[in-house]
C-alpha cells in the first residue's frame, strides 16, 4: 500500500512563493538601486541623460557578463541605455554584418559551422556585363 500524500496548505504554499518572488525581487533590485546612487544617471556608452519617468531605461550591464558578480563598490558595472546595453550583448557579425568584427577590432568568434546564405550568390542570375545598363530602371533617363 502505497502512502497517502497530504496536499501542502495553500496558505503555506501562497506564503512561500510570495517569499521567493519577493527575494528575488530585492535581489535583482539590490545591484540596480546600488548602482543607480553610484553612478550618475547617464548611458556609459551614448551619453544619453535620464530622469524620472525615462529612468527606467536605463540598465545595469555586468562587464564581466556575470550577473552574480555584485561588488559594492560597482566596480563589474556600468549604466547602459537599452539600447546600447542591446548592442553590448549582440555578437559583432550582428553588429555590423561582418563576421571579422569589421572596425570595432573584436576579431573572429568561432562559429558553429553553419552559413544560412552559403552559396546563395551562386544562385542569383549574374548581371549582364554591358556597361551601359543600369541595376535600377529610369536611372540614366536624367542625363538624357
Amino acid at each position: 500500500m502505497s502512502p497517502i500524500r497530504q496536499r501542502p496548505d495553500p496558505e503555506k504554499r501562497d506564503r512561500i512563493l510570495s517569499d521567493i518572488r519577493r527575494d528575488q525581487t530585492l535581489r535583482e533590485k539590490s545591484y540596480r538601486e546600488q548602482a543607480l546612487n553610484l553612478f550618475p544617471h547617464v548611458c556609459g556608452r551614448c551619453g544619453r541623460e535620464f530622469s524620472g519617468k525615462n529612468l527606467r531605461e536605463l540598465t545595469v550591464h555586468h562587464k564581466d557578463n556575470d550577473h552574480l558578480n555584485n561588488p559594492p563598490d560597482g566596480s563589474n558595472w556600468e549604466l547602459l541605455c537599452l539600447y546600447c546595453h542591446d548592442d553590448e550583448h549582440q555578437t559583432p557579425y550582428e553588429r555590423d554584418g561582418s563576421e571579422s568584427g569589421g572596425s570595432m577590432g573584436i576579431g573572429n568568434r568561432p562559429t558553429l559551422g553553419f552559413k544560412a546564405f552559403e552559396g546563395l550568390k551562386d544562385l542569383l542570375p549574374t548581371p549582364p556585363e554591358d556597361s551601359s545598363a543600369t541595376p535600377f530602371p529610369g536611372e540614366n533617363d536624367q542625363e538624357k
